[in-house]
């Protein structure tokens, strides 16, 4: 990521498209259409794995396993597998606008296990190779889900006993009666990574490079602590110890509690850190440049007992710093990774970042307090940076605009030379694309100057997150133009 560059971070579930939810269908690959017209290197996305309760993409089942909601289906019904009728009778939302994930999870779901029917006529080998090769992660996810749809759907913690220990006879008896179910979800998975590789092939011939997104921290309810609980601190019955969050802070008062199992960092160094060099190895296979959220917490991160209302009282404990990715690169060579250390920084994190060589990550929406000096001003910054006018976490930046305080927008407005001429949005995007970062990567809603209606994600809140959805009339050839003349003056 040495050579100066930029981009779009633009999730797949914000595409336009037919079927509820962007997907890995026509609108993907007329987004990258757009992204070579407008002269850009790089699509930042967010975490491709199954959603559950919140439907946040940084809660999943499992680390490995891909969001069935993305499968594009237009190949089933190509293929004989859907009929048309049942897209009517079974559907997918009627916002385009808007992801509405409860009418996916009913119809959408449904759908995929009617496809799944038919397909077995025809490519129950196929699924059965796929199977085989991936299975030091598969058997464990498809297993997991086979049992979570025998106990309608609860938390494998409030499973009988017999079913909490994925060692047990019951769980052997149930996997040998229950391979139909557990190969739906290895049907979902063998279609998931088809379709997105072919996609990400599509860009790569472009030149363009796809920034995956990877949670520090896995989903209590998910397959990888049910099946590795001897890498996470959790008692006899399974039950977390304690969970991660974030202290209290700019976002929050109360702190973030995101309820996330502790790794156990000792049994992990014991072993090699064989979960996460095989995490991040399998990331590499699917992207290009990996972005590694919460980066801070390789350093010390915030831990708090399990059953707390609120982040407000834990403690900081010390991770594994250098001696994870020291043995990451030895294992797996020099990778482009992204580390997100946004927040409170201390100066052994700055100094392991340092130590990783990986690029961190600047955001133009936290510079413009002028009662304090800032790092996230553009001439601070040094090459080795990604900058950014806002995250996926921020308000867009018409949004922030509108709700900062004066003082703040009249400093970023003298800062940035802003005018109402050139569009408050393209200030700030010029003020990202002229710095000396190496990388500028903004969020599709800035270019199109958005406000608060078009905001990804509230941290610390549930509903109405990670909705938004682009027109579909929205990438035009003007845009592209002007994002490709922007890109040409900055030498990106």
């Amino acid at each position: 990521m040495k050579k100066r560059s930029s981009g779009i971070l633009m999730h797949i579930s914000s595409l336009p498209g037919p079927y509820g939810i962007g997907d890995f269908g026509r609108g993907a690959y007329d987004f990258v259409d757009f992204l070579d017209r407008a002269k850009q290197k790089e699509w930042q996305i967010l975490p491709l794995g199954i959603t559950g309760y919140g439907d946040s993409p940084y809660q999943n089942f499992s680390a490995f396993a891909g969001n069935p909601y993305f499968i594009d289906l237009n190949e089933f019904l190509e293929q004989g597998y859907l009929e048309k009728e049942e897209l009517v009778i079974l559907p997918l939302g009627d916002d385009p606008l808007k992801v509405d994930y409860g009418i996916l999870y009913k119809n959408k779901m449904e759908l995929l296990r009617r496809a799944h029917k038919r397909a077995m006529r025809t490519i129950g080998p196929e699924l059965r190779t796929f199977y085989e090769k991936e299975k030091n992660w598969l058997r464990d996810y498809a297993l997991f889900m086979a049992l979570k749809a025998e106990h309608k759907g609860i938390s494998w913690l409030k499973w009988p006993d017999e079913y909490k220990d994925i060692n047990s006879d019951k769980v052997r008896e149930f996997e040998k009666n229950h391979e139909k179910e557990m190969f739906f979800h290895v049907f979902i998975q063998y279609y998931f990574f088809k379709q997105w590789r072919k996609l990400k092939n599509y860009a790569n011939d472009k030149n363009i490079r796809i920034i995956g997104d990877i949670p520090i921290y896995v989903a209590e309810d998910s397959s990888d602590i049910w099946g590795n609980r001897e890498i996470f601190k959790v008692d006899r019955n399974f039950v977390p110890i304690t969970v991660a969050g974030c202290p209290p802070d700019a976002f929050s008062l109360t702190g973030q509690l995101w309820g996330n199992p502790i790794y156990n960092w000792e049994a992990m160094e014991k072993d090699g850190y064989k979960w996460w060099i095989k995490r991040i190895r399998a990331s590499f296979e699917i992207y290009d440049v990996v972005r590694i959220d919460h980066f801070r917490g390789f350093e010390a991160f915030w831990e708090i007992k399990n059953g707390s209302e609120n982040a407000v009282i834990g403690k900081w404990t010390k991770g594994p710093n250098m001696k994870l990715f020291d043995k990451v690169k030895e294992e797996l060579g020099e990778l482009d990774i992204i580390a997100e250390d946004l927040g409170f920084l201390t100066e052994e994190v700055h100094e392991l970042i340092e130590n990783t060589g990986y690029p961190g990550m600047k955001v133009l929406q936290f510079a413009f307090d002028p009662r304090e000096e800032s790092d996230y001003l553009p001439h601070t910054y040094h090459r080795n940076c990604v900058v950014y006018t806002g995250t996926h976490d921020n308000e867009t930046i018409m949004g922030w605009v509108k709700n900062v305080n004066a003082e703040d927008l009249i400093f970023a407005g003298k800062y940035l030379k802003l005018s109402f001429e050139e569009g408050l949005n393209w200030g700030f995007i010029r003020g990202a694309f002229s710095s000396v970062a190496d990388l500028c990567i903004i969020p599709m809603q800035d270019f199109l100057g958005l406000g608060e209606e078009a905001r990804m994600n509230t941290p610390s809140t549930l509903g109405n997150n990670w909705i938004w959805r682009m027109r579909e009339d929205a990438l035009t050839d003007v845009l592209a133009a002007k994002i490709a003349k922007l890109t040409k003056m900055y030498g990106r």
